[in-house]
């Protein structure tokens, strides 16, 4: 064998094994650092890929619950104020019933259904969130899953608005106006509500259920196996220490050669 001292291909093949060792010890620090085994598309490219649009899904679904959350709120404000309106409409038609009896004072109980009415027309005219009439003939739409949820609710109650204007008169017409339609129309729109409230639960429960997926299958592609990390890293210390010992003998072989020139 011959011994040279111009190159040392033992130490040059010690060192790239050293280096080798320490570029994968580092690589499984950095993994048990961040607690993922992909930190960058070199890592797993179609882990990378997927996993991130994965994350994109994700967060858009979350929006979409926050969206939703919005919606039912929506419906309960509205729901809530309806509620209000039908109590008031009942109370006006007992009052009617009342004004059948000669001894009650028809003067009064025009009074009474005028004070009701305008209460009404107040709640249908001021239910609002940050600025949007609730019970107004307009659709508003909600992100909320696949396809959109548009909730009008205006147009499910009608118009009520020549009833409620007698009703509001004050005087003898206001004993007799008929309010049996206001009153559907109202049942109506409580119904509907009540039925996009439906919608919108088996929505949450869809994507809730979709979200719990996807963080599974992020969980796959992106977490580190600490323990089996931990391993390698201190594999890799080990080898790193006993290559760098190596290193230290493979350079110190052509001092050898000094012996034979003593």
């Amino acid at each position: 064998m011959a011994f040279s001292i111009n190159s040392n291909q033992g130490a040059q093949a010690v060192y790239n094994a050293l280096a080798k060792t320490q570029s994968t010890t580092q690589k499984a620090q950095l993994k048990l650092a961040t607690a993922k085994k992909v930190n960058s598309a070199s890592d797993d490219t179609s882990g990378w890929n997927v996993g991130k649009q994965l994350e994109a899904a994700t967060l858009k679904m979350k929006s979409q619950l926050s969206n939703i959350s919005s919606a039912k709120n929506f419906l309960n404000t509205a729901e809530t104020a309806l509620q209000q309106v039908y109590d008031k409409l009942n109370q006006i038609q007992s009052k009617q019933e009342d004004a059948s009896d000669p001894l009650k004072d028809a003067t009064s109980l025009q009074n009474d259904i005028k004070t009701l009415a305008d209460e009404i027309n107040t709640i249908l005219t001021n239910t609002k969130i940050n600025g949007t009439d609730l019970l107004a003939s307009a659709g508003n739409t909600f992100a909320a899953g696949a396809t959109n949820v548009t909730i009008n609710i205006g147009a499910k109650s009608g118009d009520n608005s020549t009833a409620l204007t007698a009703l509001r008169a004050g005087d003898a017409g206001s004993l007799t106006q008929s309010i049996s339609t206001f009153q559907s129309n109202i049942r109506t729109a409580i119904t509907y509500i009540g039925n996009q409230s439906q919608v919108l639960d088996s929505r949450e429960e869809f994507i809730t259920a979709a979200i719990a997926n996807n963080d599974a299958s992020i969980a796959t592609i992106f977490d580190a196996d600490a323990l089996g990390e931990q391993m390698e890293a201190s594999k890799g210390q080990i080898g790193t220490q006993l290559a760098t010992s190596m290193m230290g003998q493979m350079n110190a072989a052509p001092q050898q050669l000094l012996q034979l020139f003593r």
